[in-house]
């Protein structure tokens, strides 16, 4: 090895570091040869073959020369024809011989040599060794018929006159023009449709056939008729078209056999081209043809793609895609792998989608077909994914590899994907916006847990409408609650604002409370200029800037609304006072909905005085009564009485619990879940226990060494269950606890969740389902293999309608896959009411209503929703990049410091004296800065009470009390609008104590009564400021964050706020 090693040559000179520097001077004489190396062989043929084959741009211009020599003789042909005179008598010589000037046959004969010297060196370079393959060709014998006898008449001039068929050369043409079409094709690098070619090559045969028909027979006929050229014309197209006048008709033999033998080829060869011109347009029909680029740049479209299209997906995008007026110029392109449904087919065929939707068979996966789609031209690409899959892994999967395809394909388009299990979306990150599935279907089951009827408030939300649903129905609470689902989520910039601009400086709670007191809009979110996060009512202590982009519910943006005073109107004498009695219900602001504008009448709301009457009831009797009040809300906080951070004490939430409920208590501790299910989770600050849970005590049908419990009773717990029913324990349901159990959530009401898989009776009996608050049901995994899609649900239904039989008092609540088989939730075939509101739904199907489905019953209470109806919160972020983040922070997915929470509170009979929901939207602002934007309400379906009869019920039970309450204060005193400034803490203070004790009352039970067949519940969004409070209302709050107002200084006053629980019930009638 060591004598190997050592006979190893050195490194030649340019290897060698000394040659490196010195450059390639030592070895730049040794003997070295240059080597060539060509693709094609270097000889004279392949020179030529190059030039006049194998280039594309060279062979182009080759075959472009040729097809116009084939159409010179063509023309030349016609010119001699024409400059003939027509010979007398009927010899065959006539056939023969022709007359032909000097001229025209040197033309001819030019032409005649150059084309065959063409197709002979083109038979030479496409000689293979098989001779008779290249002369038996059809063109190349038309080629020898055309072109030899003008070569003889030159060595032999009395042929000059002979009859040659150069008309024949239109073949050749045809032939060219096949040749030229796929050479053009190769230079431009592009593939054209195979229809245009196969349409082009029809026209060419069917114009050769009758150009080959008009020469023949005018020919055939100089000893016949003398028919001209056309005559001749005139011949074919009567013969051909089955016509047959019979003015003009061969006379000769031959000519008549010519006519049947033409007659032969076209019956042989047009159905042959027809055939193909008609697969090909099916197949087109199939495929979706291509987007040109010329309408890619100078239109908009988008790109829908989709594993499989289905006629409910279709239309949803579509409604809610063209709802926004700035987007009716856009093009809708679908890109999908299968075949066009006949119902999708159907409705492509309508006027007014078949203007702008295009529907192209291909996968995101191949470039051509993302380039027929014109991918990089899109103003953005949805992709969704197919919630009917089984293996709903695997269809995320091709979801991932789409958005991934699309990215690298077109980087600059904006991507809207849709995923189903949250697992994955660490993919598609890089998505401009992401709509997870489970991760909302989870949340929103949650959030209904304990506010009641979030989905349908999310879905409404989310949902484009002009608020006409249910306006020509005869019930109240139809056109009420069609009226509010008209409401959404705008924005603005502040200091653009006529809603907002007067409000600078001023706190977010002022501004909120006055702009609904004067616009009837609600003001629920801001976001600084120089800030991405969104804060949902950032409190009373957030001051409004000219450039916070403001978020706003209201029936339409402000854009589209037009504004008139109240008082520019009020032309007659009638006095008005400020409180309007059951005789006056006029509304503060009317609405007036139509296609996009709105028209609100504006409340004089100037400046007034301070001991002006604004929300003081009507006194009756002594002056000296004192009656409930409601202190102002300031345009900016006092720091000294914002006492929100209580909603974080242990003392403030169990100031009136015993002491072994204090020490139950102590279990919890505030933080961060320590291990998170999946890559993407947003962290959230809940409540934990202090040692984690040995996973044997987590089987509650089962004891062990720590307990010995078998079933929920045993367990004593005090809070009534949340029984989630489920196929298998996923990851999406942490986003089913994290809500549940978030740090803005009282420990005296967090409810025990108890998991139950496979749900036999008698493990529904064990997990205590009879003293259970709700029951979640999301078991239809295994139903997704059904045939026909709408049986995807069959399972979950059929448990939910057992369920609802055997526990009648059970709140049961669910999620499906098809809006349309909400109407089998509780279903009862004899039910009249049911049958109405199917009819209700029909009618309004019928007007154009995307939400049809609204008015029944279970989806209007909340009981059930469709996560296909969030499909539309991914479409609307198209044109509001911001609805996915707010309906994040409503749904507690995503927790941003600062920004604030849903939560709900009971009216119940103490509270009526608040009288109107304007007024009750004063005393959250003043109290703990709290936002409401809607109430649940339930009502009586036979006996369904007026608003006239509410209001009038409400002021005898004002009178009664008025009456019990005189004995006990006597005396002189302000009410809160007319106190001092000096008088607003303590008020302040007293009326925070009062909405604290308020919303910890909670709506623990009011959702028991709705499963009952005499009441109906439904939502009012954003409702109007004379909008009269009944009894069990909840009201959806959008509560400040509080952490965000923990206090670093004076411990004392919390203290001495919260340890005064006897005082705080004393004075709460006084507020």
């Amino acid at each position: 090895m060591v004598d190997l090693e050592s006979e190893v040559p050195p490194l030649p000179p340019r290897y060698r570091f000394r040659d490196l520097l010195l450059g390639d001077q030592g070895w730049q004489n040794d003997d070295r040869v240059q080597v060539e190396f060509y693709m094609n062989e270097n000889t004279f043929k392949e020179r030529l073959k190059l030039f006049f084959i194998k280039n594309q741009r060279s062979s182009l211009r080759i075959r472009l020369f040729n097809f116009s020599l084939k159409l010179l003789s063509c023309l030349l042909y016609i010119i001699r024809v024409l400059l003939e005179n027509p010979s007398q008598g009927n010899e065959w010589s006539h056939i023969f011989w022709v007359n032909r000037s000097l001229p025209l046959w040197a033309l001819q004969v030019s032409v005649a040599l150059i084309s065959l010297f063409e197709t002979l060196l083109l038979g030479y370079l496409s000689y293979k060794g098989n001779i008779w393959e290249q002369i038996l060709r059809i063109p190349f014998i038309l080629e020898i018929i055309n072109a030899v006898p003008f070569i003889i008449s030159i060595f032999w001039p009395s042929l000059r006159n002979l009859f040659v068929p150069v008309f024949l050369n239109c073949w050749l043409a045809k032939h060219a023009l096949e040749n030229m079409i796929n050479d053009l094709h190769r230079a431009i690098q592009r593939t054209q449709s195979a229809m245009f070619n196969q349409v082009l090559i029809l026209i060419a045969t069917l114009l050769c056939l009758i150009f080959t028909c008009i020469c023949g027979i005018q020919h055939l006929e100089r000893i016949g008729k003398k028919l001209n050229l056309f005559d001749s014309l005139y011949f074919c197209i009567v013969t051909f078209s089955t016509v047959g006048f019979g003015d003009v008709t061969p006379e000769t033999w031959s000519s008549k056999l010519f006519v049947v033998a033409m007659i032969c080829v076209a019956l042989v060869v047009l159905p042959i081209q027809f055939e193909q011109l008609a697969y090909l347009w099916m197949e087109r029909q199939k495929s979706g043809g291509n987007y040109s680029r010329h309408r890619a740049q100078t239109e908009k479209h988008v790109v829908l793609c989709v594993s499989s299209l289905k006629i409910d997906l279709l239309m949803d995008f579509l409604n809610e895609f063209y709802a926004h007026p700035r987007l009716q110029d856009y093009y809708v392109v679908i890109l999908c792998p299968t075949e066009m449904d006949v119902q999708v087919r159907r409705v492509l065929q309508i006027p007014m989608w078949s203007q702008r939707v295009i529907y192209l068979q291909g996968s995101a996966l191949k470039d051509q077909d993302l380039l027929r789609a014109k991918m990089d031209d899109a103003e953005a690409c949805f992709i969704l994914s197919s919630r009917c899959e089984v293996d709903r892994t695997s269809s995320d999967h091709q979801t991932i590899l789409r958005a991934w395809a699309v990215k690298d394909f077109a980087p600059n388009c904006p991507l809207y994907v849709q995923i189903l299990k949250p697992e994955n979306k660490f993919h598609i990150k890089f998505a401009d916006h992401v709509v997870c599935e489970e991760e909302f279907k989870y949340a929103m089951l949650a959030l209904n847990c304990i506010c009641p009827a979030t989905s349908t408030l999310i879905t409404l939300l989310v949902h484009t409408s002009r608020g006409q649903e249910g306006q020509q129905s005869p019930e109240q609470w139809q056109k009420t609650y069609g009226r509010c689902s008209g409401n959404e989520v705008y924005h603005i910039v502040l200091e653009e604002s006529t809603f907002f601009a007067e409000y600078e400086g001023k706190s977010f709670t002022y501004a909120s409370f006055h702009a609904h007191k004067k616009f009837g809009v609600c003001l629920i979110g801001v976001r600084r200029e120089d800030n991405k996060n969104i804060l949902l009512n950032p409190g009373p202590r957030y001051i409004m800037n000219a450039t916070d982009i403001c978020f706003y519910i209201n029936i339409t943006k402000e854009e589209n609304s037009a504004f008139k005073n109240q008082d520019q109107q009020r032309k007659s004498n009638v006095p008005r006072s400020f409180y309007h009695g059951p005789s006056s219900r006029l509304p503060v602001h009317s609405i007036i909905a139509s296609m996009g504008t709105v028209a609100i009448d504006l409340q004089d709301t100037s400046c007034r005085s301070v001991s002006g009457p604004t929300l003081a009831l009507p006194v009756e009797g002594s002056k000296d009564i004192r009656r409930p009040s409601i202190a102002p809300v300031l345009e900016v906080a006092d720091t000294s009485s914002i006492q929100t951070c209580d909603l974080l004490s242990d003392q403030s939430e169990d100031e009136t619990a015993p002491d072994e409920e204090m020490s139950s208590n102590l279990e919890y501790a505030k933080g961060y879940p320590p291990y998170s299910p999946y890559i993407g989770s947003s962290p959230t600050f809940c409540h934990l226990l202090h040692e984690k849970v040995p996973f044997c005590c987590l089987r509650l049908d089962k004891s062990c060494q720590h307990n010995y419990y078998e079933d929920a009773k045993a367990y004593g717990f005090k809070n009534k269950l949340i029984i989630v029913a489920a196929e298998t324990a996923g990851n999406g349901l942490y986003n089913f606890i994290v809500p549940l159990r978030a740090y803005y959530r009282p420990k005296k009401e967090l409810n025990p969740i108890v998991l139950l898989l496979d749900n036999p009776l008698d493990d529904l009996l064990r997990c205590g389902v009879t003293f259970a608050a709700n029951m979640v049901v999301v078991d239809k995994e295994s139903t997704m293999s059904a045939e026909e899609d709408y049986m995807a649900d069959a399972k979950t239904i059929v448990n939910v309608q057992t369920l609802f039989r055997l526990f009648s008092s059970l709140s049961i609540i669910t999620e499906l896959t098809h809006p349309a088989n909400m109407r089998f939730m509780q279903f009862r075939a004899k039910d009249c009411y049911s049958l109405a509101l199917s009819k209700l739904e029909k009618k309004e199907r019928e007007r154009g209503s995307n939400l049809a489905f609204m008015f029944r019953l279970p989806f209007a209470a909340g009981r059930v929703f469709s996560i296909s109806m969030l499909d539309t919160l991914l479409y609307q972020s198209f044109v509001k990049d911001y609805m996915i983040s707010i309906t994040r922070l409503l749904l507690g997915l995503d927790t941003i410091p600062g920004s604030g929470f849903l939560c709900s509170m009971k009216i119940t009979e103490d509270d009526l004296w608040i009288r109107t929901y304007a007024r009750l939207y004063q005393k959250l602002c003043s109290s703990t800065g709290d936002v409401p934007i809607g109430i649940y309400r339930t009502e009586s379906q036979k006996l369904t009470t007026s608003e006239s009869q509410i209001s009038i019920s409400v002021e005898e039970w004002e009178d009664t009390k008025d009456s019990k309450e005189q004995g006990h204060h006597r005396g002189n005193h302000r009410n809160s609008t007319s106190s001092d400034q000096s008088d607003h803490p303590l008020l302040r203070r007293k009326s925070m104590q009062w909405a604290r004790r308020l919303s910890r009352k909670g709506p623990k039970h009011s959702d028991e009564m709705n499963d009952h067949q005499s009441t109906l519940s439904y939502i009012l969004i954003n409702p109007s400021p004379d909008t009269r409070l009944e009894l069990n209302d909840v009201v959806y709050l959008i509560r400040p964050d509080p952490l965000a107002y923990l206090p670093n200084t004076e411990p004392s006053r919390k203290n001495s706020i919260c340890n005064a629980p006897g005082q705080d019930s004393r004075e709460e009638t006084q507020l």
